[in-house]
């Protein structure tokens, strides 16, 4: 019955939960901005039959994760209001300009482009749905720049016990913020890509509304090839630059204990915790310097060694993470991430195969690969917020002092049980209502089959 823990467990699960609906909500509006852009420039038909499809599942998606959004911030209150005091000066003002700009944005254009089919023009809708996807976006942004400044804090001053902001700048020109959306930001394009991609295999295979679903097979499987690629990039770039401002997090995502030039990268080790070291490891030699340093060579600081120096200039205590989880995490993030850079090449082959019948008939299996990207995200998830333990704002405040004082353990303890329970009743909710739409297709029920049998209609008459 530790609060700490207690309400640890609580903001993490109800901020996994969120987190399986923010990447699809981030990408998927792309793909729908893309799908109606091709119809208002083609005038196809069947684009627009593509991007209602898609653009109901993004709605869905959409709507659980406001709620659960929703949820998280209420938790700062209630129970991390040390946390809030002391820094919540800064760390309020881009919570602030994300609900006041981003999110007003990016529902406002939402509910335009829901009500605007057949009110508005097909240049100006396919505009409104741009919209809609640049302000979701611009709303990972913003939190992610408060989240930048807990993993490491810039632009600020302490002043009578807390943070204040002085530099609103510094805030947002972050490299740490910056890598993090960019890598959120590809992230979301790889798990539309994946979401997309499954369900057209479905189709594909259950021979539904083919000539669509190839369109968007071969469209998913392009975007998500690419950004599987940047998300790789841009990943590599946020770690390498995390050794410099978070060493701690660097060398426990590796398993690295002692200094080393050069320094060697474990592929797969056993972690003991309490013994500071790996007990077995299958190792690449060198690779760890070149990672970082892209050359054979080059100084690692060990867990060891950061432990020491933290100790002098932060005081006694433990500031090594749990070492196993972040280990882990990144390997299992990484690992799908290649397996998932695989499947897309694979795909565009098979797309520029014509897609061979024997293909068609064995793959529906393939549907399950909409999981992937989750798994990567949430793991991605995991090592960010767990390597910087102990801190909740590193070097600045520790974890433990930053919980709600008074807190009963037994009132967290009620609440997190109460919040599983309920989500898990979302959850299947969301699943049901996504594999149902998912699964019906282009039906004529979600064509608005009146204006489109006019304007076939038209076309005929047009013609001669």
């Amino acid at each position: 019955m530790d609060i700490v823990l207690l309400s640890r467990w609580q903001f993490a699960l109800n901020t996994i939960y969120h987190f399986f609906f923010v990447p699809l909500t981030l990408g998927l509006g792309w793909f729908v901005a893309i799908l109606e852009t091709m119809y208002a420039r083609s005038g196809n038909l069947l684009y627009k039959r593509l991007t209602k499809f898609w653009g109901k599942l993004f709605l869905i998606n959409y709507a659980m994760g406001v709620v659960t959004g929703i949820v998280m911030e209420f938790q700062f209150g209630m129970n991390w209001s040390e946390y809030s005091r002391f820094v919540g000066d800064v760390f309020g003002a881009p919570l602030a300009v994300e609900g006041l700009l981003a999110f007003f944005l990016e529902s406002t254009f939402l509910g335009v482009w829901i009500f605007g089919w057949e009110r508005l023009s097909k240049k100006l809708h396919a505009a409104v749905m741009w919209l809609v996807a640049i302000g979701g976006n611009l709303s990972a942004f913003w939190i992610l720049a408060a989240n930048g400044f807990m993993q490491h804090p810039v632009g600020y001053a302490i002043v009578n016990g807390r943070a204040q902001m002085t530099d609103f700048g510094a805030l947002l020109g972050n490299p740490r913020a910056l890598y993090l959306f960019l890598h959120t930001f590809f992230a979301g394009l790889v798990t539309a890509s994946f979401f997309m991609l499954g369900f057209s295999i479905y189709h594909l295979v259950k021979k539904q509304e083919v000539e669509a679903f190839r369109k968007s097979f071969v469209l998913s499987a392009l975007i998500g090839l690419l950004s599987t690629i940047a998300v790789g990039g841009a990943g590599h770039i946020q770690g390498v630059y995390l050794r410099e401002v978070q060493p701690m997090a660097a060398a426990a995502s590796e398993a690295h204990y002692e200094t080393a030039n050069p320094a060697d990268f474990h592929l797969i080790a056993g972690i003991d915790q309490d013994g500071r070291k790996t007990t077995w490891s299958v190792t690449i030699p060198r690779a760890l310097s070149f990672l970082y340093f892209f050359k054979w060579e080059g100084e690692v600081e060990g867990l060891n060694q950061v432990q020491a120096r933290y100790e002098q200039l932060y005081g006694p205590g433990n500031y090594i993470p749990n070492i196993a989880l972040t280990f882990w995490s990144f390997r299992v993030m990484v690992g799908v991430g290649l397996l998932m850079g695989l499947l897309s090449l694979g795909a565009l082959v098979i797309a520029w195969k014509k897609y061979p019948e024997k293909w068609i008939e064995r793959s529906g299996w393939l549907v399950w690969i909409i999981l992937l990207p989750y798994l990567a995200n949430t793991t991605g998830w995991v090592l960010t917020e767990t390597g910087r333990q102990p801190w909740v704002v590193h070097g600045l405040m520790q974890t433990k002092d930053a919980v709600s004082p008074n807190l009963a353990p037994a009132t967290v303890l009620i609440s997190l049980i109460g919040f599983v329970l309920i989500y898990a009743v979302l959850m299947v909710i969301d699943l049901y209502l996504l594999v149902k739409f998912a699964k019906k297709g282009l039906g004529a029920g979600d064509l608005d089959s009146v204006p489109i049998a006019g304007e076939v209609e038209a076309k005929k008459k047009g013609g001669k």
